[in-house]
């Protein structure tokens, strides 16, 4: 192949980079060879040999940077699991659940060991995240192989073999630069994590907060919100923090701008003090590519995933961890204690009538959460640009509002006679729908993805330490328990599915503390990301200069 400078030039055609750079090309319609040409040039022109007895004429190839990182060309971990039917995949969650549930109440020596050091909670985030990779029998997303394939025989690879596995096709797709934007069409989803979001997160919301105590929360003190701001102080200065490490001890392990870099953060940000709202508007104020945000996406999720795992262990350990602290959980005891006894004393067999009350009070609490969310939305559009000017877009989701529906009904419904529900099982069943979106979470979770993105999550663990790091200092000056750390730190980094998650690993009774530090999340997420936001801005700017 002859290869012709252009004026203004510089062409090193030999060393192949195909990670680092992206060929676009303009011919006369016939596709080129499948080789990737690289070199450090923005133009060239070159004339391409015959092949397959068609002569390509002059093409203009333009090279230009581009990022591993923010513009992979597909999804590396999108391949088709063994089981692809919800139905089949929700089977299974359930499964594991039991034989957790099964084997850390057995009365075997061997298991007894086990769980006197693993918690039962963390089996049941893990082990559908080692289902999803690495072994690959269910997945929250994936590409449609068999509609893959068939787009790919009919365009750039007609002689792709009908039995063409996942290997073979993304083969195919790296070597014709076709990218992920272009496989949406081919991407199916798991409704499942959805369903359990939607559905059964806001009946567990109604149910543990029909026997909610007043007092006891209220007895809690101020303990709770200092922690919760602590949590958010650490979000806002561990991203500074964390950009600064990463730019001093490794400043080549991440191939991006400064300026693109601390944007891109900024998303990470409004995710971990507020909320999937939050962190859209981070995305809009400060125009993070779609490429970008997506791979600050994966670093969102999986180290948070991973930082709520440890707080799930916490919550085993939370007497030990109190000592260590030297905190007064005496409140916090109390509170159990109060809600236990109540429960024992309005206790009973529940017949099919009662069973079928307890499940309409959970599932007409949802239903008017829906219908409550979808009448609220339309009005809070008419206010749209003065709640975005606001920094208030969490008001504009439907998600945010959800929860908040949910959660008034519970305490609301605490006052009335549904309250003696807590007797035929309210809070049994509202963990156990707890327990199925934790699952359907662990599914979510690919740890995979770290190995993908080292530089990216390099500064996601230094930011998670500097978190931590405050919020134990903090701690310890007020002798705060640790649910109070681990609730105010998910309430920030986990919002409102998870924090309730947390809160009732302690105890069912302490899951609507959770809910309530989330919803100021959303409040104050947009705020505290962009203080954050301009703090990354000026460490980004003195690491480029």
């Amino acid at each position: 192949m002859a290869m012709h400078h252009l004026p203004g030039s510089d062409i090193s055609p030999t060393g192949r980079e195909p990670g680092f750079w992206r060929i676009f090309y303009k011919d006369t319609g016939l596709r080129p060879p499948e080789q990737a040409l690289t070199g450090q040039a923005t133009v060239a022109a070159a004339f391409l040999p015959a092949r397959r007895g068609l002569l390509f004429e002059r093409t203009i190839i333009i090279f230009t940077r581009k990022e591993n990182l923010f513009e992979r060309p597909i999804d590396q971990d999108m391949r088709q699991p063994v089981f692809t039917n919800d139905a089949i995949i929700l089977g299974l969650l359930i499964i594991v659940l039991a034989l957790v549930f099964v084997t850390s109440h057995s009365k075997n020596k061997g298991w007894q060991s086990f769980y006197r050091y693993v918690p039962p909670l963390l089996l049941c985030y893990f082990i559908p995240a080692l289902l999803a990779w690495p072994l690959g029998l269910i997945a929250p997303q994936w590409y449609d192989l068999e509609k893959l394939r068939h787009f790919l025989q009919e365009g750039v690879a007609p002689n792709l073999p009908n039995q063409a596995g996942w290997r073979a096709i993304k083969q195919v797709l790296l070597s014709n630069g076709i990218g992920a934007e272009q496989l949406k069409p081919f991407v199916v989803k798991s409704q499942l994590y959805f369903m359990a979001s939607r559905y059964l997160l806001p009946a567990s919301l109604v149910l543990l907060c029909l026997s909610i105590d007043f007092k006891g929360i209220l007895n809690l003190g101020p303990k709770a919100l200092i922690m919760f701001f602590a949590a958010t102080l650490g979000i806002i200065l561990g991203g500074p923090v964390a950009l600064m490490a990463i730019s001093y001890l490794a400043p080549g392990i991440i191939q991006a701008s400064p300026d693109e870099l601390w944007k891109g953060l900024s998303t990470i940000a409004g995710s971990w003090i507020g909320g999937g709202a939050n962190q859209t508007a981070m995305k809009e104020i400060f125009s993070v590519s779609d490429n970008l945000f997506a791979a600050m996406i994966v670093v969102d999720v999986v180290v948070a995933n991973i930082w709520m795992g440890f707080l799930l262990y916490g919550a085993s350990i939370s007497d030990k961890l109190d000592r260590r602290l030297k905190a007064d959980n005496s409140a916090i005891e109390d509170l159990k204690h109060r809600v236990e006894d109540y429960q024992s004393s309005v206790a009973r067999i529940p017949n099919l009538t009662e069973t079928f009350v307890l499940l309409a009070v959970a599932f007409g609490g949802v239903a008017l959460s829906h219908w409550g969310a979808d009448v609220i939305l339309p009005i809070m559009e008419r206010f749209r640009a003065t709640l975005e000017a606001a920094r208030l877009s969490s008001l504009l989701e439907g998600f945010f509002w959800l929860i908040v529906i949910a959660t008034t009904l519970g305490l609301g419904l605490s006052f009335s006679r549904a309250r003696a529900l807590e007797g035929v099982g309210a809070s049994r069943w509202g963990s156990v729908f707890i327990y199925i979106l934790v699952a359907t979470i662990g599914m979510k979770m690919n740890l995979g993805e770290v190995l993908q993105n080292l530089g990216l999550f390099a500064i996601g663990i230094i930011w998670m330490l500097v978190h931590v790091i405050i919020l134990i200092t903090t701690a310890k000056i007020i002798r705060a328990p640790f649910f109070f750390v681990a609730v105010g730190s998910q309430a920030n980094v986990g919002g409102a599915a998870s924090a309730p998650i947390v809160a009732s690993a302690f105890s069912p009774a302490l899951a609507p503390v959770g809910v309530l530090m989330a919803v100021l999340g959303y409040a104050l997420g947009t705020y505290g990301a962009i203080v954050c936001a301009y703090l990354m801005q000026a460490v980004a700017g003195g690491a480029g200069g």
